[in-house]
């Protein structure tokens, strides 16, 4: 007589599968249920709809690390099954509860840990990569904790980003030290606001982390949201309405752009949604203010006790100061063996460079470093192949290059003179020159791309040259070769204003073949004048990889504003937070013999 089977999963307390069988002639027997039967018969459809729920998750997780997520390049094979619990709980020194997902490797008593601290809504989408990810590292022999911050990702406590990863991330550590399964290594992994939870913790040892792999992030949030002593508008107003309130949630870049309008600015927040109490924080607090001193520590890039693999982006706003951690680890003994890559990404985002047909994806990027990095540094598995100290995307030439240290040593930084007549030259000028425009903060200079948070970021196709009166545009003749920038861009510029505070801004681009114009790095630099007296100031343009083709040109652009990436001063040496009235403001850029304003760029020899 034919059967049929119905699987009954037992979950979650085991890992089987049991069976009950019926057959056709007793089917047709008990045509007539009684009550307990029809119980009995829709309990086990519930757990054959569990059981079928449960392995389609499983199988969904797998599918979606292998299609997005994980590396593609060859990786030393799964050698144990997984083991995953949820809610694993532990208690802060002040009695939140914080939960994790804890992926063990099956038949491993005692084994390395990987640790991420995760500020992310407990969503199905964040659930699947933060499981497939972890299945990944467990299977080759990690115990991985992923573990919610306050407020996040099922734990407990107010979401206040920044605020209090130091203290849990301590408590943390104190808590994996007691687990069974701990044998005194550890590794953290991150990148963006969880990179953070990681710099965070950087000084501890014993317990504490032997490697990190931090990406997007820096060991300085102050120097991201107030660069060049103005604010990372954009970028603050996008992290807040992305992060306010119990969950995460879409923003809408109508309402950003209504609340950036807004003035005061401190209102920004209130415009676009509602009162956001850490956007204030982030806005109010100047560097190097006991807020700041709270979230960054001090200097905790000289004070780390483990190398780190930094992954940065080229139009990512933490870049600058990622690069200058590299430079604080590097020169120091417990984390000289740190490792900088610098690839094709905005924000934990692809770019659009022009001429590329696909996009270098930016999550599998994020991941596929650090089994290798893992691996050397807590000395699991087999030994790992020798890595490069800096591996580069070039820009442009489309291709990974290794290299032994940053900047190159063989740069040369190359003076680009800004020129009467709206030109560049390699030669200083001889004769004394003066270009005026008049800001107005009501009608600031729009962004059009650059290093920040959110969709806009990235390399945007630029406005033509002269399309603003209140914008000053030189640009190059066409290049007689290919040649290769490859650094950190800096502007010089001897400048003189009517008003008592205001702001300037360079923006080096790349002209195509086709006369189309492409954002490559930027900056600004605020700061105090005194009206109608020159002054030389440097503006801090970021770094850039790209090699440009022959024939192609070199422009610059010279400004007040780039709105809303930073925000706009209102020229009255108010405080632009709580201005609520602006001026305009007379501006000169002086090109001369002894007023000889230009960029310094870094050449890379052909």
């Amino acid at each position: 007589m034919d059967q049929f089977s119905i699987p009954i999963p037992y979950l979650p307390g085991g890992a089987r599968y049991g069976t009950v069988a019926e057959t056709d002639e007793g089917w047709m027997r008990r045509r007539q249920f009684n009550g307990a039967s029809r119980i009995r018969v829709a309990l086990l459809a519930l757990a054959a709809l569990l059981g079928s729920a449960w392995l389609f998750r499983t199988a969904l997780i797998d599918f979606t690390a292998q299609s997005l997520f994980l590396p593609t390049a060859e990786t030393r094979p799964a050698t144990h099954g997984v083991s995953t619990h949820h809610d694993v709980a532990m208690t802060t020194r002040d009695g939140v509860i914080l939960r994790a997902v804890v992926h063990s490797p099956v038949g491993l008593d005692k084994a390395p840990t990987i640790l991420t601290r995760i500020p992310f809504s407990d969503s199905l989408w964040n659930r699947l990569r933060s499981d497939s990810i972890g299945r990944f590292w467990a299977a080759r022999g990690y115990v991985v904790v992923v573990q919610g911050t306050r407020g996040r990702f099922r734990s407990g406590g107010e979401f206040a980003p920044l605020t209090h990863e130091r203290d849990d991330g301590i408590d943390t550590l104190a808590w994996l030290r007691q687990q069974p399964w701990w044998d005194g290594r550890l590794a953290m992994w991150g990148g963006s606001a969880f990179g953070h939870t990681q710099w965070a913790i950087a000084d501890q040892g014993d317990p504490g982390p032997n490697a990190y792999f931090v990406q997007i992030a820096s060991s300085r949030f102050q120097d991201f949201f107030h660069p060049g002593g103005a604010f990372a508008l954009e970028s603050g107003l996008y992290w807040a309405l992305n992060s306010h309130g119990p969950r995460d949630r879409d923003v809408d870049m109508a309402a950003l752009d209504r609340g950036a309008r807004s003035l005061p600015m401190n209102r920004a927040d209130d415009a676009a949604a509602q009162d956001i109490f850490f956007f204030n924080d982030w806005l109010k607090n100047q560097p190097g203010s006991a807020y700041w001193d709270g979230v960054d520590g001090e200097d905790r890039a000289a004070q780390a006790r483990a190398p780190f693999l930094l992954l940065g982006g080229w139009y990512d706003p933490f870049l600058p100061s990622m690069l200058a951690d590299f430079a604080k680890l590097s020169a120091a003994p417990a984390s000289a063996q740190s490792r900088l890559i610098i690839g094709p990404y905005a924000h934990a985002r692809e770019i659009a460079w022009p001429g590329l047909p696909t996009p270098v994806p930016y999550r599998r990027g994020s991941i596929e470093p650090a089994l290798d990095w893992f691996d050397s540094r807590l000395k699991v598995g087999p030994p790992v192949k020798p890595q490069a100290r800096v591996r580069l995307y070039i820009m442009g030439a489309n291709a990974w290059r290794d290299e032994n240290e940053w900047p190159l040593a063989r740069t040369r930084y190359v003076p680009l003179y800004l020129t009467s007549g709206g030109g560049l030259s390699d030669a200083a000028p001889d004769r004394e020159t003066v270009a005026r425009y008049v800001s107005d903060p009501l009608n600031p200079v729009p962004t059009r791309g650059g290093a920040m948070l959110g969709p806009r970021a990235g390399v945007v196709a630029q406005d033509s040259a002269g399309a603003r009166a209140d914008v000053l545009s030189f640009v190059g003749p066409p290049l007689p070769g290919p040649m290769e920038l490859v650094g950190p861009v800096q502007a010089a510029l001897w400048v003189t204003t009517d008003s008592p505070s205001t702001d300037f801004t360079a923006k080096l681009s790349l002209v195509a073949l086709d006369g189309v114009a492409y954002n490559l790095t930027d900056g600004i630099v605020r700061s105090a004048f005194t009206p109608g007296e020159r002054a030389l100031i440097e503006i801090d343009m970021g770094a850039t990889g790209v090699r440009l083709p022959a024939g192609a040109r070199l422009r610059v652009d010279i400004a007040s504003s780039n709105f809303p990436r930073f925000d706009r001063n209102p020229n009255t040496g108010e405080s632009a937070a709580s201005a609520t009235t602006t001026r305009t403001a007379q501006q000169a850029l002086w090109l001369g013999a002894e007023t000889p304003s230009h960029i310094l760029l870094p050449v890379i020899p052909q």
